[in-house]
């Protein structure tokens, strides 16, 4: 059985999923100080989270990095499927790191300040999604249309160019008593 990633996926999925997968079990048992806090932080920059308490979003966000670690990690996982993930969850921490206010230098640059640099540097991680869903959407087609036909395929095209062969030869007969 062929895995679904290609070599060039190894090294970001381990970096990244490890990163993520660390960060994941780390909150998992986050106190009430710390889940306060990463909630406080989400809710200001997403409103929709304020209504959801904070150990159950320190739950939650910790259930979703140990599952993003997990994906980007597992061999057998596409990389479109473990690239998607990522993408999706790194576009939430961009998302954090432009709307909240203080994190970007003044006007609208989107330069990190002191402040926004622990946060800006997960663009790397929005790299690597989008680079695994590229990789695992063009890199399928390049391997798909390198593959050797089945054998019904290879019999098929056997038979047509007979076929063709038979239909040249009752052309010429047909010119030849038409003359």
């Amino acid at each position: 059985m062929r895995l679904p990633i290609t070599p060039s996926e190894i090294a970001p999925r381990i970096a990244t999923g490890a990163f993520i997968l660390n960060s994941g079990l780390g909150k998992r048992g986050a106190d009430a100080e710390t889940a306060a806090g990463l909630h406080g932080f989400a809710a200001g920059t997403y409103p929709a989270l304020k209504n959801v308490p904070p150990a159950t979003f320190a739950k939650g966000l910790s259930t979703a990095e140990i599952t993003i670690g997990a994906l980007l990690l597992t061999p057998f996982v596409p990389g479109a499927v473990a690239g998607a993930a990522l993408t999706g969850f790194s576009a939430g921490l961009l998302g954090l790191y432009l709307r909240t206010p203080g994190m970007t230098k003044p006007g609208k640059s989107v330069a990190p300040t002191q402040d926004g640099l622990p946060i800006a540097k997960d663009v790397w991680m929005l790299g690597i999604g989008l680079g695994l869903i590229t990789q695992g959407l063009v890199g399928r087609e390049a391997r798909i249309g390198t593959r050797r036909p089945s054998r019904a395929s290879r019999k098929a095209a056997k038979n047509a160019a007979k076929l063709s062969v038979a239909g040249k030869a009752v052309s010429r007969a047909r010119e030849a008593v038409a003359a």
